[in-house]
């Protein structure tokens, strides 16, 4: 068998099919990933690279941190779903519904990819059963909309200068722009989710989109006071991140005629899943690699943002509190050294065991999302979820 950096290679290197017609049953998914049509173009190379991206992502990180085993079960995605990332890819690529600012604004950043993990899980919930090609498509692409407009409201709430290492889409077009861009590729998704015709998938959509909306007033709430409690973050937590990735795992259920407990066990891994990956992102605030994360070290820090491991230190030791406040007000005074002082609050979160306690944390919820995958039916796909949970975690060891 192929080594993971191998199949990384490979994978890139593989040509995308490009039609939409109805997928391969599983055990033809091999083909998956051969060009069935006329290919070359910039645009279709482009949504192939971006498609495969991730899944080279996983890969290499089996590779950084000598994950054998697991790399060889995440190969298999390539054949199960690279085909569903290329169409999702491809279909993110198309015109929008206006023109000028707003368009150029959403397609901005829509353009600069991303890690596109929803419409990952998505496809991955679909492939449980039996789905059409056009609704794994539609799905996977409205999930990433609907991320898309999360993510241009945010900066212009936040200020955001610099998004998926490109400057953001409200520093080129503007704050007025952004938002509307946001409300553009929302009623976008809600289209392409309602165009599907599959039951039931519009009210749970509506539904998440209200727990984020909940989740981001009670974040607004709490903005720059630092004196979040465990009990507010789960709050912020579970409606900013599981709710989504809760959604793009029923949705995934839906589309491939799961049964209405399966598609509840797909949302509980989905939930669960989005609640690991903010306790991975809080660490990698932390003690994470810039190079290899792409997210500046202290970012959320810099903001004054309350993360799992800031709010636990703070309970254990009173003087961080006070510390941190006063360096995130010297940020706009005179010239300090932000960066040395910022870790030695990092050092002093460590000393308190936060770290430590966090990395545990995520260690139950990666937990508790593969027990939830007992209610899901053994096969790839299921292997590939449960494998997306190792993974995270691989990334704070």
């Amino acid at each position: 068998m192929r080594s993971s950096s191998n199949f990384a290679s490979a994978l890139a290197s593989s040509p995308a099919e490009t039609s939409a017609a109805a997928a391969p049953a599983v055990d033809s998914a091999p083909t998956a990933l051969r060009s069935e049509a006329v290919v070359g173009t910039t645009e279709v190379e482009d949504s192939a690279s971006h498609a495969t991206a991730v899944l080279q992502q996983l890969c290499s990180v089996c590779d950084e941190y000598e994950l054998a085993q697991l790399g060889e079960r995440l190969q298999g995605l390539a054949v199960l779903v690279g085909r569903d990332l290329v169409a999702v890819s491809q279909a993110l690529t198309g015109p929008l519904g206006c023109h000028g600012p707003v368009q150029a604004s959403a397609e901005h950043l829509v353009g600069l990819g991303g890690k596109r993990l929803r419409p990952l899980c998505l496809a991955l919930a679909a492939r449980v059963g039996q789905p059409s090609d056009g609704h794994v498509r539609d799905l996977g692409v409205a999930v990433e909309l609907i991320h898309s407009a999360t993510l241009l409201h945010d900066d212009v709430v936040d200020l955001g200068e610099t998004r998926r290492g490109a400057p953001s889409a409200r520093l080129i077009y503007g704050n007025a722009a952004s938002i509307f861009a946001g409300d553009l590729l929302l009623i976008d998704a809600i289209r392409k989710v309602v165009n599907t015709g599959l039951p039931k998938l519009l009210p749970s959509m509506l539904d998440a989109i209200d727990e984020m909306i909940a989740a981001e007033s009670l974040q607004l709430t709490c903005r720059d006071l630092l004196v979040v409690d465990i009990e507010t973050y789960q709050g912020v937590v579970v409606g900013k991140t599981g709710a989504l990735f809760g959604w793009a795992l029923r949705a995934g259920g839906r589309a491939g005629g799961c049964s209405d407990q399966v598609c509840d066990a797909l949302e509980s891994f989905g939930r669960e899943l989005g609640h690991t990956f903010q306790l991975v992102d809080d660490l990698l605030d932390l003690c994470g690699e810039p190079e290899q994360t792409g997210k500046n070290l202290f970012a959320d820090l810099r903001e004054g943002k309350a993360t799992y491991p800031l709010i636990l230190a703070m309970s254990r030791d009173e003087s961080l509190r006070p510390r941190l406040e006063a360096l995130l007000a010297a940020e706009s005074g005179p010239v300090v050294d932000v960066d040395a002082q910022m870790r030695g609050i990092v050092d002093a979160i460590g000393l308190t065991g936060a770290i430590q306690d966090t990395r545990a944390v995520a260690a139950e919820r990666s937990k508790a999302a593969i027990g939830a995958l007992e209610g899901v039916p053994e096969g790839p796909a299921r292997s590939g979820l449960a494998g997306l949970c190792e993974l995270l975690l691989s990334r704070i060891r």
